[in-house]
């Protein structure tokens, strides 16, 4: 096959072989370009050193960084290309790092020291796919698997066990039988690996097709930095709204939300805190009350640890501690509800009950039908542009203190109770009917 290069791309490639070295793109966007994806990075492999580079793309804006390892980024038109020499690593005494590289000629020993096959293969157009590995073949089979020996691959980078996990989730691929031996034995070397990039890898893999099936493979793996799903596995609910275990019912929301990490992390994390809350009536049926607080407070504890940032983990823990709000179909309480979250949160919130609707007891199934009518109702008040915050009033702070009620918190009540009165109907949004509304309130305990 033929791989459409970026011209940016191509033209380092040009540039270093015409000077005599071998340079190929390598990794990701050969994989990506076999898969009829877009890449999101261009990375080539060159046997030229990394003097040998510079001097060849010395009329390029280029980035020394990484020039210790042999990489150096080059710059063209705003497009980054990481340009490395070939290698091969020496020892990984941090689980993470090689502790030194040699350079080498062999592009093969360069494949060679990558994590899977199906990131070991190199092309250019002279030459073609370089395939040392059967990463081609495993692509075609939608297999991961470990170029060499699995267990010396994830002890070398032990944070390639979820990179595995995440390309099994992302691109719809089974791990290889040995490969995946090797990650469940191997999976304590996770804690070795700072907890950013377990956020980045881990994020991927939540975000992937797959991320259902993977997460209950590899429950084991995930508990080594997320031990709070352990008791959930297993926990079973003994509820008629509900057909499965705790940890299956958050496999299963997990699978029926669109794929965006505050969506994900959400329902990963909606119920996790149920086992600790568990009570059972007389009729032996199986209650959870004051779950949602409790969810609420470890999802809090786990994104930090977790190193998300805030705006994730505030959006997320609104979420899991709103997700059994009650909610229906009566405009006057979307509006109020509309007035608390605003509009964006309200419809992801609606997103989230149907998800956890969609992983019980489908006899229930009209909860379904109840959420279609709400957003149904969300969209009508929207599109009518009715009331529902205060900046929607017909009245503001200076015209509530013309009536003589002093500044303060008083105006910011006065103003509530008179975006009550409008959304509960008591009152119309208009400027005279507000302001004698608030007239014969001003004697009024607010």
């Amino acid at each position: 096959m033929r791989i459409n290069i970026p011209p940016q791309v191509e033209f380092i490639i040009q540039k270093l072989t015409a000077m005599g070295y071998e340079a190929y793109l390598v990794g990701g966007c050969v994989r990506d370009s076999i898969l009829g994806l877009s890449p999101n990075d261009w990375d080539i492999t060159t046997s030229a050193l990394p003097d040998e580079i510079k001097s060849t793309l010395n009329d390029c804006k280029l980035i020394e960084t990484g020039v210790k390892h042999g990489t150096i980024t080059a710059l063209i038109d705003q497009v980054p290309v990481e340009v490395t020499t070939y290698r091969v690593d020496g020892k990984y005494s941090d689980n993470r790092h090689p502790d030194e590289v040699r350079f080498t000629h062999s592009l093969k020993e360069d494949l060679a020291r990558r994590d899977f096959t199906i990131n070991a293969l190199a092309y250019n157009h002279s030459d073609g796919i370089i395939d040392c590995f059967g990463g081609a073949e495993d692509i075609l089979n939608k297999q991961i698997r470990c170029v060499g020996d699995p267990t010396l691959r994830f002890q070398e980078d032990g944070l390639r066990i979820l990179r595995a996990l995440r390309f099994s989730s992302v691109l719809s691929f089974t791990i290889e039988k040995n490969t995946s031996a090797s990650v469940l034995k191997s999976c304590d070397l996770l804690d070795n690996i700072a907890r950013e990039r377990i956020n980045c890898e881990f994020t991927k893999l939540l975000c992937g097709k797959k991320a259902e099936n993977v997460l209950r493979d590899y429950r084991l793996v995930i508990e080594q930095f997320l031990p709070e799903i352990s008791p959930m596995a297993g926990f079973e609910q003994h509820n008629p709204y509900h057909i499965y275990d705790v940890w299956e019912h958050t496999l299963k929301s997990v699978g029926n939300i669109e794929a965006t990490p505050v969506l994900r992390l959400t329902m990963l994390l909606h119920d996790i805190g149920k086992p600790y809350c568990y009570t059972q009536d007389e009729k032996g049926v199986g209650h959870f009350y004051g779950h949602g607080e409790k969810s609420t407070e470890m999802a809090q504890k786990i994104l930090e640890r977790l190193k998300y940032d805030s705006v994730t983990i505030d959006t997320v823990t609104e979420l899991v501690k709103l997700h059994d709000l009650p909610l229906s179909a009566e405009e006057k309480l979307i509006r109020h509800r509309l007035n608390q979250l605003g509009q964006k949160k309200l419809r992801l919130l609606l997103k989230v009950k149907a998800a956890d609707a969609k992983a019980q007891n489908p006899i229930y199934g009209s909860r379904l039908c109840e959420l279609h009518e709400i957003e149904t109702v969300v969209d009508d008040i929207i599109a009518r542009s009715l009331c529902f915050s205060l900046k929607d009033l017909q009245v503001d702070g200076a015209d509530i203190i013309s009536l003589g009620i002093p500044k303060g918190p008083q105006i910011g009540r006065m103003l509530s109770a008179l975006l009550d009165a409008v959304i509960d109907g008591k009152c119309k949004n208009q400027f005279n009917d507000l302001m004698s509304y608030a007239q014969a309130m001003k004697g009024s305990k607010l």
